[in-house]
């Protein structure tokens, strides 16, 4: 096994492992353990859910506006025609079209993009190339609101900060919060509207404990572990 870099053990020191953090102290500390400088790493939340993602009605998946965004530049592809189309273009759809786009990510696999949205007509079209946008998570989809005729609106929000979610097999959602730089206070609001959203999906036949860790981490940094039932009982409060 790979040794850990000097600046990683270095981070890592700094985490006491034996303890859980509280929400603002997790991301107080995440600066401290941020590891590389070349680069603004992305932060990211990982959430233990106790689902069975298995069973259709304990699959938890959504999509959330974090109120400070993510710090990354989203490409985003509208597949629509006509007033829809030039809805798409004024809200900063970066590729716009309908059966020649479907046409050229078919014949080139091209696809340079991170995100989609189509409008309800048009995914008679787009269910041709599903194979292809499926396993990449790029599929739209009508229950993150993907599949709309309000275009404009939902091209906004995915440049603006729109983050989607959805439970792995093992039962956890990985979703990305926000970039170092953004500081402690906004990487904590942006996980907390995250948190929030979870705990209120959770599915009626969910037994048990639903919300069973929590986890903010660096791209390259050692993750740092939440105090998840303080998480769990201030929000049960509100």
């Amino acid at each position: 096994m790979a040794k850990a870099g000097k600046r990683y053990r270095a981070a890592f020191a700094k985490i006491d492992r034996a303890r859980r953090y509280s929400l603002e102290e997790a991301f107080a500390l995440v600066p401290q353990v941020n590891v590389s400088s070349r680069f603004d790493e992305t932060v990211d939340l990982a959430v233990r859910l106790g689902v069975d993602p298995k069973h259709a009605d304990q699959m938890v998946r959504g999509a959330v506006n974090l109120p400070h965004g993510t710090g990354k530049t989203v490409r985003v592809a509208v597949f629509a025609k006509g007033d829809k189309a030039k809805e798409a273009e004024e809200a900063g759809a970066d590729v716009i079209g309908a059966e020649e786009l479907v046409n050229r990510i078919q014949s080139e696999n091209w696809l340079d993009f991170d995100a989609t949205v189509a409008t309800p007509d048009m995914m008679g079209l787009v269910g041709k190339i599903g194979r292809m946008l499926g396993p990449r998570g790029l599929m739209p989809n009508p229950k993150v609101g993907t599949v709309t005729f309000d275009v404009g609106k939902v091209v906004r929000d995915l440049k603006g900060g729109r983050v989607e979610f959805r439970v792995e097999k093992a039962g956890i959602v990985h979703a990305r919060v926000g970039k170092v730089s953004f500081g402690a206070d906004k990487l904590h609001q942006n996980a907390l509207v995250l948190l929030e959203l979870l705990h209120k999906l959770k599915p009626a036949s969910a037994k048990g404990t639903y919300m069973r860790s929590i986890s903010v981490s660096t791209t390259m940094g050692p993750s740092v572990k939440i105090d998840t039932g303080a998480v769990v009982e201030a929000m049960t409060e509100k």
